[in-house]
C-alpha cells in the first residue's frame, strides 16, 4: 500500500452527517416557504382588484406592538436553546415560557384584529378579494404560530417535569428553528399586507 493511501485511511474524517431532526426541519421549512410564497403572490396579485369595499387602506391598522412581541420571541427562544445547552434548566424554562407568552400575545392581537374587521367593518373571507386573500395569508401564518405554541407548550410541560436537559438540546434547537421560521415569515407577511398592500 502506498504512503498516500495509508495516510487517507489513518486520517479521521472531520465531516459527519448532520442531525436528522435539523435536516427534517429544513425540508419542512422549504416546503412551507413554497406554500407561503403562493399565498403572498396571490395577495399581491389581487390587492386593489376588489370591486367592493372595504379596502386595506380603509380597515387595516398596523399591529406594531404584536409584531414586536412575535419578533422578540425569536430572541427568547434563542436564549432558551443556549441555556439548555449549558444545562441551565431554570433559565431555559423562564425564556421558554416567555416565548410562549409573547407568541400568545401575538395570536391574541391577530384574533382582536379579526374581530374588529368582521364586526366593525363587515370584512369576512367572502366579502371581496381582499378579504379572501387577507384571511388566507394571515390565517395561514396564525395556524403556524398556533402549531408552534402547541409544540413549545409540550416541551415546557416536559421541562417542568424535569425531563428536558442538555441531552435534548438538539431537539430544542430544531423546534427553535421552526419558531425562527414563523417569525421570519411574519416579517414578509407584515411587509406585504401592512406596508405594500395598503
Amino acid at each position: 500500500m502506498s504512503a498516500t493511501a495509508s495516510m487517507r485511511l489513518e486520517t479521521p474524517g472531520s465531516w459527519s452527517l448532520p442531525y436528522k431532526g435539523s435536516v427534517a426541519m429544513a425540508c419542512l421549512i422549504v416546503a412551507e416557504s413554497a406554500i407561503f410564497t403562493i399565498f403572498v403572490v396571490a395577495y399581491l396579485f389581487y390587492v386593489g382588484k376588489s370591486l367592493t369595499g372595504p379596502t386595506p387602506g380603509e380597515v387595516l391598522e398596523v399591529p406594531i406592538f404584536y409584531t414586536i412581541c412575535l419578533l422578540s420571541s425569536s430572541l427568547t427562544v434563542h436564549l432558551a436553546a443556549k441555556f439548555i445547552e449549558r444545562g441551565k434548566r431554570s433559565a431555559f424554562v423562564g425564556c421558554w415560557l416567555l416565548t410562549i407568552v409573547l407568541g400568545g400575545l401575538f395570536l391574541f392581537g391577530t384574533g382582536s384584529e379579526w374581530h374588529r374587521l368582521i364586526y366593525e367593518h363587515g370584512l369576512t373571507i367572502s366579502t371581496n378579494l381582499f378579504g379572501t386573500t387577507y384571511y388566507s395569508l394571515v390565517g395561514l401564518h396564525a395556524f403556524h404560530v398556533t402549531a408552534g405554541l402547541v409544540m413549545l407548550s409540550v416541551v415546557l410541560i416536559f421541562a417542568l417535569r424535569g425531563r428536558v436537559d442538555e441531552e435534548q438540546s438538539r431537539r430544542v434547537d430544531v423546534l427553535a428553528l421552526y419558531w425562527h421560521f414563523v417569525d421570519a415569515v411574519w416579517v414578509v407577511v407584515f411587509t406585504v399586507v401592512y406596508v405594500l398592500g395598503r
